[in-house]
């Protein structure tokens, strides 16, 4: 049994990090906005709003905590830069609490986005098949572009924390699961994965947490 801190556990991918790891019999805390939604649920539940980070609440939650869990990402355009922003207090939090290890959900399109410590990022992420490349990424970036530098910063930060640091790049994330399996690629794309799951994205998040060989990586997931 590992002590987890599960941030934005009530979001797209959080809800089912929570699920899953409170099923495997972990001790969660639970780092959510709005507390109300969790209601009833087995796990200790932190109010902290991420767009406006407090120190000291986040210092509390993390003390004695194995694994950090990161569902973190704007969820409209008015959300842009919380990735960033909440990444960087956590970190912050981490470092004071001695707490080492941290996965993170980013998505497959920030390969290919400029940031401070990548300002010359590839033009087409080496795993992206033709109809990624061509097609969708392009519309994708046209679209989202906000948010990926966002994604982008967040990696940055984890890059530079000196900390345990695995990312988990998914492309388009759906809500039912349409397959059992999924394929992975570490430091780039999924070749040819257009979409996935959001539950197997978490499912996902908690199997590299406990393999180090992805430490320091950035890894593809798809089917």
């Amino acid at each position: 049994m590992s002590r987890i801190v599960i941030v934005a556990a009530t979001g797209g991918v959080g809800r089912h990090l929570l699920r899953l790891s409170v099923q495997a019999g972990h001790e969660v805390t639970a780092l959510v906005r709005t507390p109300e939604r969790l209601a009833g649920e087995p796990v200790r539940i932190v109010r902290a709003d991420l767009n406006t980070p407090d120190p000291a609440v986040l210092r509390d939650a993390l003390a004695g905590a194995d694994l950090v869990l990161s569902g973190l990402g704007a969820r409209s355009g008015a959300e842009t830069g919380v990735a960033s922003r909440g990444t960087s207090a956590l970190v912050t939090a981490m470092q004071d609490t001695g707490v080492r290890r941290i996965v993170a959900v980013s998505a497959a399109s920030v390969g290919t986005i400029a940031s401070p410590l990548r300002p010359h990022p590839p033009k087409h992420n080496p795993g992206d098949g033709p109809v990624m490349r061509h097609v969708f990424a392009p519309i994708s970036k046209a679209l989202f572009r906000p948010h990926y530098a966002d994604l982008a910063i967040m990696e940055d930060i984890l890059q530079a924390s000196g900390l345990d640091w695995t990312v988990s790049r998914p492309p388009r994330l759906l809500d039912p699961r349409l397959r059992r399996t999924y394929r992975t690629a570490v430091d780039v794309n999924v070749r040819g994965g257009l979409f996935i799951a959001r539950e197997d994205v978490a499912r996902h998040m908690l199997a590299m947490a406990a393999d180090p060989s992805t430490i320091h990586h950035r890894v593809g997931v798809a089917y």
